[in-house]
């Protein structure tokens, strides 16, 4: 877990995410991305800009007493074997359709989900969000000894 203080505001002056965790700089290639907040008392349908056409990965961190801790990556599609992109129905977006997150935050007392989205395809590069996910996941264990925590 990281250990921040949050401004007056309750928030970062600059956003976690790949910044404060430098084994994830690979994802700073992926231009196509995004970023939101959720809160217990937020429609999550409204909250989250994700694209439902695209694969990609997406990492979570809770806010929790003036603590941020990642807490999940995941990945949304695959390259086939034949070699094509397949993206499911709802692409990045179909991880923010149910209700979990906030059974989560309750059960937790998790005050905020900050949420960042990569989509891992496009004209430059075409990189298997199933591989980048094993990839982050590999890195996350080797330095913390453990998986994040909604990764367990």
């Amino acid at each position: 877990m990281i250990n921040v203080f949050l401004n007056s505001r309750g928030w970062l002056p600059q956003a976690p995410g790949p910044k404060i965790n430098p084994m994830f700089d690979i994802l700073e290639k992926y231009k196509d991305s995004g970023h939101f907040f959720f809160t217990p008392t937020g429609n999550l349908n409204e909250a989250h800009n994700a694209p439902d056409d695209k694969a990609g990965i997406c990492i979570i961190y809770a806010l929790k007493n003036g603590a941020i801790e990642l807490v999940f990556v995941r990945s949304i599609g695959e390259i086939k074997k034949d070699g094509q992109l397949f993206i499911p129905p709802g692409g990045i977006r179909r991880l923010f359709e149910k209700n979990y997150w906030l059974l989560e935050m309750s059960k937790k007392g998790i005050e905020a989900l900050d949420i960042y989205w990569y989509v891992t395809h496009n004209n430059e590069y075409d990189d298997c969000p199933k591989k980048l996910e094993k990839s982050l996941l590999r890195k996350y264990k080797n330095h913390y000894g453990q998986l994040p925590r909604w990764n367990r």
